[in-house]
């Protein structure tokens, strides 16, 4: 296993576990006054739920790394229309609502075709 293959195999699921956290970091948003302290729980488990479906789909593409791929790509190609839109609705800026689905959705994408890329040469060397 060469040093370049190695780089391959560890940069998605490095990334990938990096934009989980970055998006659980949203969930911190939950807990504020006014609202009993299970009240503020329950909101924090739901708003970590995308996180917890990102984590599901980062250990898929751990052993299988195609369909890990592609998931985390349509994931991230899927969900870019919608979170574009929500954002120009609030701020009704093309270039911040841009700026937030590269700093939001970009990151899968990228994950996805580091999967799919460290994907081939495992599949020329006929080793899984």
């Amino acid at each position: 296993m060469g040093k370049g293959y190695k780089i391959l195999f560890w940069l998605p699921r490095i990334l990938a576990i990096l934009a989980i956290l970055f998006i659980s970091m949203f969930a911190l948003d939950a807990f504020q006054h006014g609202i009993t302290l299970w009240q503020q729980i329950v909101a924090f488990l739901m708003h970590l739920v995308p996180s917890f479906i990102l984590l599901a789909v980062l250990i898929i593409a751990w052993k299988r790394e195609l369909l890990g791929g592609i998931i985390f790509l349509i994931l991230g190609l899927g969900i870019s229309p919608f979170v574009f839109l929500h954002n120009y609705q609030m701020n009704q800026s093309v270039w911040m609502s841009l700026g937030i689905i590269s700093m939001i959705t970009f990151p899968f994408v990228l994950v996805g075709v580091l999967f799919l890329v460290g994907h081939r040469p495992k599949k020329k060397q006929g080793t899984r």
